[in-house]
């Protein structure tokens, strides 16, 4: 797998300086964790669920999520895990490249379960996600997950979910964020990323944010994703990869895009498209992702394939930021001081911006470093050629 790895190599040689890396699902834990990307949810019940996954793969997702929990019904749960064995089958009999592949469950004892009922297909497994995390409801789930690897033979991810009441409430939230935090050191080999539930937060207090705001504006929100980032986030080893909370809008029909891009292709203006996204309700999708980023999340939940592009063109690193972050981590820099950026717009504190250089490399590797005249218009065009 690699990021952009669907567009002909001449696309990726025009845009990138440095193009993508490539990943495995038994690539390390620090690399796939930011290698998720734009994870896409997909109901456990489709039942075409082995073709969309392949169809997904193809426009160049490299996360998804069959979900068993919110997404389908209590009635539905029994014949979802039922498709779910069927679609693994399928999936494992043709063979071809697959995206990582995590299934949201329920209850504990479905993990132990599923990885029985899959037997031989569950080698496409990476991992599960697992909701409504805190310390007393999620350690049954990472213990699952223990019994489930010797059981399988092989590597599985947990992706805790935090989404709980217990989080949201601010008179329990210390105690909630600190006994999450015991819970995923205990087993932090395995855990792979956190996971935000927006969508719970502000159902708790009947909230919905419009599609011109972003999680940020919701100010409730903004003080969970805040003490979520300081408890669970720091750059000091201690941390965990958090992902962005999910997106809920999306444009009808989905190959909107297609005019606009016929008229000006692959470099075409940037307001000519910049125009399409504002009218298609994409300017607020496109502002949350990058105050993600400015928040200390990396990622996306994503419930709709038009929302993977825009993830994945704002993930690239710039040339800008490529030239900052190397120059701060010379080997000369190590004793700290400050250097002129060679774009000579501002100045490298080699000490205090040491851990965000180190990050900006950790993603330069798998989504690439974008030529010095690529902007992300070019990178979000090109990716949404097959949408």
């Amino acid at each position: 797998m690699r990021h952009f790895g669907h567009l002909a190599s001449a696309v990726r040689n025009g845009l990138f300086h440095r193009e993508p890396g490539e990943f495995t699902a038994d690539s390390p834990a620090p690399t796939l964790a930011v290698a998720l990307g734009a994870t896409l949810y997909s109901p456990a019940t489709r039942l075409t669920l082995a073709r969309d996954i392949h169809k997904q793969a193809r426009r160049g997702v490299v996360s998804m999520v069959l979900c068993l929990e919110d997404s389908i019904g209590d009635a539905d749960v029994a014949g979802a895990e039922e498709n779910l064995v069927r679609q693994f089958t399928e999936l494992a009999a043709a063979g071809d490249d697959l995206p990582l592949l995590f299934i949201r469950v329920r209850e504990p004892a479905q993990i132990t379960d599923l990885v029985r009922r899959l037997g031989p297909a569950g080698r496409l497994l990476s991992g599960f996600v697992l909701p409504k995390f805190t310390e007393e409801r999620g350690l049954p789930f990472l213990e699952a997950l223990a019994e489930a690897e010797a059981q399988c033979g092989r590597r599985l991810f947990a992706m805790p979910v935090l989404e709980s009441p217990e989080l949201l409430h601010l008179e329990t939230r210390t105690d909630t964020l600190t006994g999450i935090a015991r819970a995923v050191d205990k087993y932090r080999d395995r855990v792979l990323a956190l996971r935000l539930g927006v969508t719970d937060f502000c159902s708790a207090y009947g909230l919905r944010r419009a599609p011109d705001m972003t999680a940020y504006d919701v100010k409730l929100v903004a003080s969970v994703i805040a003490d979520v980032v300081n408890v669970l986030g720091r750059a000091d080893g201690s941390g965990f990869t958090i992902s962005g909370p999910v997106w809920e809008y999306f444009p009808q029909p989905e190959r909107m895009f297609k005019p606009q891009l016929r008229r000006s292709p692959f470099a075409g203006p940037a307001e000519a498209l910049r125009t399409a996204l504002i009218e298609h309700d994409m300017d607020g999708l496109l502002r949350e992702i990058q105050l993600d980023r400015a928040n200390g999340l990396q990622g996306k939940t994503c419930i709709h394939p038009t929302h993977v592009a825009p993830v994945h063109a704002l993930s690239v690193v710039s040339h800008e930021e490529f030239s900052d972050a190397q120059d701060i981590l010379r080997p000369e820099r190590d004793g700290g001081g400050v250097v002129r950026s060679a774009y000579t717009n501002k100045m490298n504190e080699v000490k205090p911006h040491r851990a965000w250089a180190e990050r900006t490399m950790r993603r330069a590797e798998v989504f690439g470093v974008a030529r010095e005249d690529v902007s992300f218009v070019e990178l979000l065009a090109a990716g949404l050629q097959d949408v």
